[in-house]
């Protein structure tokens, strides 16, 4: 039975160069190597031209690039563009490229499916089949940094973790994929222009105050009383509001990081000034800003848009207490590409 290769760029640069010296070759060979696999981006050995055609033979016989591919990619009315990445056992993903005039941004996937159950989310309505590993992150980055530059003549300015899946679930996959983005040997973003965005799973957050990451947070919160969250975010029976702010608290104590909210209202679910009360006296231990975030159907009747008058409350209240807010509208819904969309329906 013929055994089955490793990918490579599972892979770090001293196993490399301590491979190419187990056959009888120069260690930094595996410098060059790894340039290739994360600088340069090779998707194949053949690619990697300063390297002799035995050795990239021998590369060849003992390792693979389980690079992804973008199956189909659909460009929406506004600019945004929104890749069906096909991973090398078949399974997809989606990541977007969201445009504005300034800036383009990355929405990345972290996940197949979802480990949580968001009841106004189209992915959590897919079953979670595997954790993505870091170079699977990595390509989608890529990928969308090559279109900005084909389509918008400029790179990928900014990264958002808010595609499929739950971040925080797939912790040390996610901070790896991130740790190859902002290195000078990858990418060389500045960590500054990531954010990762999560449902709230406060051991993870408090685990990411202690690596002292330098990237930002964004919390999917939508509800600050815990009956009407656990109502549209079930998980929220097991890391309750209370849990979730003592983690925050702990956040910001370590990072001084502001603290950003992601916020859907919808009509008569969390649209009262009880609600906006709520979530007032939720944000006040420390500085925040919430993304007020026009709802995107996904064929559920029980989610519907609050009305312009529910949005400008929410707005009036929260600038009165001195918390910064911004009201974002969705792009991308002629291609199912907005927020809570992604679901392979491409």
């Amino acid at each position: 039975m013929q055994a089955i290769k490793k990918d490579i760029r599972a892979l770090t640069k001293e196993q490399l160069r301590t491979f190419f010296e187990a056959h009888g070759d120069k260690a930094f060979r595996g410098n060059q190597v790894y340039e290739w696999l994360w600088g340069k981006a090779a998707h194949s050995f053949d690619e990697m031209t300063n390297i002799s055609k035995e050795t990239r033979q021998m590369l060849e016989d003992n390792f693979v690039i389980n690079n992804i591919r973008v199956d189909q990619m659909q460009r929406s009315n506004d600019g945004t563009i929104k890749n069906a990445v096909r991973l090398h056992d078949d399974l997809i993903v989606e990541s977007v490229l969201i445009p504005t005039p300034t800036r383009t941004t990355a929405c990345v996937s972290s996940q197949v499916g979802c480990s949580l159950d968001c009841k106004f989310c189209a992915t959590a309505k897919l079953k979670r089949m595997r954790n993505l590993n870091p170079d699977e992150i990595y390509d989608q980055v890529v990928a969308i940094d090559n279109e900005s530059r084909l389509y918008f003549d400029r790179p990928l300015s900014n990264i958002v973790f808010m595609g499929m899946g739950e971040p925080l679930m797939n912790y040390n996959n996610v901070l790896a994929a991130i740790d190859k983005i902002t290195s000078p040997e990858g990418l060389g973003m500045s960590p500054r222009r990531i954010t990762v965005s999560t449902s709230g799973v406060p051991k993870m957050i408090k685990k990411m105050a202690d690596t002292e990451v330098k990237f930002k947070l964004a919390v999917s919160l939508h509800s600050a009383i815990d009956e009407v969250r656990t109502s549209i975010m079930p998980f929220n029976a097991t890391f309750p509001l209370a849990d979730l702010r003592e983690a925050l608290e702990y956040w910001y104590g370590k990072t001084k990081s502001r603290i950003t909210y992601e916020y859907v209202v919808w009509k008569g679910i969390n649209d009262t000034r009880n609600d906006v009360d709520a979530l007032v006296k939720f944000c006040k231990f420390a500085p925040s800003k919430v993304n007020l975030i026009e709802y995107n159907p996904i064929g559920d009747e029980v989610f519907k848009q609050a009305d312009n008058r529910a949005i400008e409350m929410y707005q009036q209240i929260l600038e009165r207490n001195g918390i910064t807010v911004t009201v974002r509208r969705s792009r991308g819904k002629d291609i199912d590409a907005a927020c809570g969309q992604l679901a392979n329906k491409s």
